[in-house]
């Protein structure tokens, strides 16, 4: 099913929650009204189905929803990448107008077109090697052939050798959010949990983040928003009693997934590396039945400095998967490939709009097509 394919997880719009209030409120409002509509279409269904009617005008066909929710999903994964597709499509597009046959000359253009796109110097260079080689294997001649063959290229570099599902079934599962402030990082975990909540799982989060003033307060009205119960202290309490509090709590609830903020503190990365084996030392010593993710929350406004935060994160502890935010602001989503190429980390959750839902599962294949396709 491409429900499951495509979950609807949540987009990241950064650090400011209270003064997007009204906005939240008027996604959360769209987003029951959405909720109200579909039982009201599953009545309908079954209505027709007890009455033996079969108009396709008013009763979808199983494949028709699913065809329309892939459409969706994609329509708003390439409207979300608007910024960074004008940044290489039509580059590429002008570029193939201006040379009709490939030859060395137009490589090294498509080459200057990857790199300003914030693709990076060293992926870049593995794309036009395979390129290369798949233009000798196929023997290809018409630059109008490049597009396609470059798509299949990014695909294959977007799939890592580590999974991009997030590994949390069948619960328990424990959730550890790191990266630094300004990145979005509070907001990722109040919508992961409303997405998560959407699939009828028990969530609770944990205010691991003590160090930054109103990280503990903002988790809150998300919790708030999205109805799921927020462990926290006071500002400057120890995170990892925080997290042992939570874990406790998780037990005693039979929760299904327990989602953790962390501080990011990039400045003294030994003190983040202590605070964060502390955190793990718990959660290995008190939760050790449960699934466990690390996922790193990265903007992708901030280019190759994510890449930068992504291998110092790297240093302190074992990542299982990226959270790229803010893909919509941005003309840098090239860095998506960098991430995955140069680390091989998988990129599990995109952010690609402000609302509420619009944190998708990373897939590499709809991504490259969103990416290049001209339909």
């Amino acid at each position: 099913m491409l429900k499951k394919l495509f979950e609807k997880l949540i987009k990241d719009d950064g650090e400011q929650i209270v003064e997007g209030d009204k906005v939240a409120e008027q996604e959360i409002i769209q987003e029951e009204v959405n909720n109200e509509e579909a039982p009201q279409l599953e009545a309908l269904e079954e209505k027709s189905m007890n009455k033996g009617v079969g108009n396709s005008s008013e009763i979808k066909t199983e494949k028709e929803e699913n065809n329309n929710e892939f459409q969706h999903f994609f329509s708003k994964l390439k409207s979300g990448l608007t910024k960074t597709r004008n940044e290489i499509i039509e580059k590429i597009d002008s570029l193939m107008k201006s040379y009709t046959k490939i030859d060395e000359e137009f490589l090294e253009e498509l080459e200057e077109i990857l790199i300003v796109s914030d693709v990076g110097m060293d992926t870049t260079m593995k794309i036009i090697e395979r390129l290369r080689e798949e233009i000798k294997k196929r023997g290809l001649t018409d630059t109008k052939e490049i597009k396609l063959v470059l798509q299949e290229i990014l695909e294959e570099l977007l799939t890592t050798t580590r999974d991009n599902s997030l590994n949390i079934s069948p619960p328990p599962a424990i959730v550890i959010v790191i990266g630094v402030n300004g990145v979005g990082k509070t907001t990722s975990i109040g919508k992961l949990a409303y997405n998560i909540k959407s699939s009828g799982k028990k969530v609770l989060l944990a205010a691991g983040d003590t160090f930054r003033a109103a990280a503990i307060d903002q988790l809150k009205i998300w919790g708030d928003r999205v109805g799921v119960n927020v462990i926290h202290q006071q500002e400057g309490s120890d995170p990892a009693a925080i997290i042992y509090d939570a874990i406790q709590s998780a037990k005693a609830r039979k929760t299904d997934i327990l989602i953790c903020d962390t501080a990011g503190r990039l400045h003294n990365k030994k003190n983040l590396m202590n605070e964060l084996a502390k955190v793990f030392k718990i959660i290995e010593r008190e939760y050790p039945e449960a699934k466990k993710e690390v996922l790193l929350v990265l903007d992708a406004t901030t280019g190759q400095n994510a890449i930068q935060q992504a291998k110092t994160f790297k240093e302190v502890t074992d990542i299982s998967g990226i959270v790229l935010t803010k893909l919509d602001g941005t003309a840098k989503g090239g860095v998506v490939l960098g991430i995955t190429s140069e680390l091989d980390i998988p990129v599990k959750f995109i952010g690609v709009g402000e609302g509420i839902g619009d944190l998708q599962t990373f897939n590499p294949k709809v991504f490259a097509k969103a990416l290049l396709s001209d339909n």
